[in-house]
């Protein structure tokens, strides 16, 4: 049986083109296309993220100096007045006041300092120990693999909120600070962070770039931080900014449950927990907080989903 392609006098059957894998848009535009600097590109780029950040970046302002928010006649924070209980929005309390008579835009205001801070400091402790200890585990492996292993699976088992009531019960609720419930909600996170760059440390230690670097000498030191680590944190960076908010909200949580922030400190978990029991006679000292800590949630999980989406190669 001839073939039809090649019978005289029948065009020849058209052949497809190549098939390339699509650009970045940083490579349309003929840019380097480097891991970080793709990644810096998109975001730039990214609509979530702009939103998202330029929202963190008042909301950090309003932390640390909170008095650029606050009108000319404003209330201080710790100044209360019962006459003045459970007033509605007026030109004098733009949110009202609360239980005691507090002004509850002040109060917002110098409550986001706490917030942020506890969401921050959690974020960067559980990076630093997760992401050291994982470094540690994935490249060395053997025995020090399985100890740390097994130390983080204890960990990862026990549920977060039990796990940080229980903490902070033992410490005692008059001393509940910061720096205690940064220390109650570290000592369960850090695990889920040294699982995540323990995998990735794996599988980049296997790359040939690596096998090079020991054939040329390299200390086992110089290969794990200056080639390793730069090529393995993309997932920890991501995981990091996106509990952020998962770490203020867990901040709000204990707050509430009376074993997070004490007075007369001010968090908006505090407050919403100290409104709770008068909303309907007095809704704003709830509704605005919690308004508050809902956008600052919702604006670290924007960044943190445009960060994944710049940092992961899949998804380009």
């Amino acid at each position: 049986m001839s073939d039809l392609n090649m019978a005289p006098g029948l065009p020849e059957a058209p052949q497809s083109p190549p098939q390339n894998p699509p650009k970045t848009r940083r490579q349309k535009a003929g840019k380097s296309n480097s891991l970080w600097s793709d990644a810096w590109y998109d975001l730039r780029h990214s609509k979530v993220f702009i939103v998202g950040s330029v929202i963190a970046v008042i909301l950090i302002l309003m932390a640390i100096v909170p008095g650029l928010f606050s009108p000319v006649n404003a209330f201080d924070s710790s100044t209360c007045n019962l006459v003045d209980a459970r007033k509605g929005i007026s030109s004098a309390h733009w949110f009202g006041t609360d239980n005691l008579g507090c002004d509850t835009y002040s109060r917002v205001i110098y409550g986001a300092r706490v917030s942020i801070m506890v969401g921050i400091l959690t974020s960067v402790v559980t990076g630093l120990v997760g992401g050291v200890l994982g470094l540690i585990a994935g490249f060395y492996g053997r025995w020090v693999d399985v100890v740390l292993s097994r130390a983080a699976e204890i960990f990862f088992a026990i549920p977060s909120i039990l796990g940080a009531l229980l903490i902070l019960a033992v410490v005692g609720r008059s001393n509940a600070g910061v720096g205690t419930v940064v220390l109650a909600m570290s000592v369960l996170a850090w695990p889920m962070v040294l699982r995540i760059m323990r995998a990735s440390v794996i599988s980049t230690k296997n790359q040939d770039y690596i096998t090079a670097a020991r054939a040329l000498g390299a200390s086992p030191m110089r290969i794990s931080i200056k080639h390793i680590l730069p090529n393995a944190i993309a997932p920890v960076i991501v995981v990091c900014t996106m509990n952020l908010g998962v770490f203020i909200a867990g901040e709000a949580a204990l707050s509430f449950l009376g074993v997070g922030i004490q007075s007369p400190g001010i968090s908006w978990g505090l407050m919403i927990a100290d409104a709770r029991n008068r909303f309907l006679m007095a809704p704003e000292p709830l509704i605005f907080p919690a308004v508050f800590l809902s956008i600052t949630v919702l604006c670290f999980v924007m960044i943190g989903d445009a960060v994944r989406d710049a940092l992961d190669p899949k998804l380009r």
